[in-house]
């Protein structure tokens, strides 16, 4: 059973780089689809919900597309500028969704809703990044 154990660890071991891959995939992608559905600008919605001027309303929206682009942009980068420009990614999420959880969603603070949301995971995300970079 202990050799079994030991091949499968072994066998997975080869595929440990595409957990992280996975992850930026996904948190990357989110945010495109978050900031480009916040496309023409500036967001009408953004101004007219949370009351922000068009400038800042429409730099969310650039925002949350620039940092989805750049955190797969810092993967494909094997070298101590792609480690930076990773957790420079992973700290931009992580202003962005405090910025999120404090003006749009402040009634979550470590509630049940704050954790069944993808809010969390995406500042999780970010956290990820922001420690790890692209050491694998």
């Amino acid at each position: 059973m202990k050799k079994i154990i030991f091949l499968v660890n072994d066998y997975l071991k080869n595929f440990e780089a595409l957990a992280s891959l996975f992850l930026r995939l996904g948190i990357s992608i989110a945010f495109i689809i978050h900031g480009w559905n916040k496309f023409p600008l500036p967001p009408q919605g953004l101004i007219e919900y949370f009351d922000l001027s068009p400038f800042l309303a429409s730099f969310v929206a650039l925002s949350e597309v620039s940092v989805g682009i750049t955190l797969i942009i810092g993967g494909f980068i094997k070298n101590p500028y792609g480690n930076i420009i990773t957790r420079f990614a992973g700290l931009t999420i992580i202003i962005i969704m405090v910025n999120i959880f404090v003006i749009a969603h402040q009634d979550w603070f470590i509630t049940k809703k704050l954790f069944t949301s993808e809010q969390i995971f995406l500042l999780i995300g970010g956290i990820y990044f922001l420690l790890k970079g692209n050491n694998t």
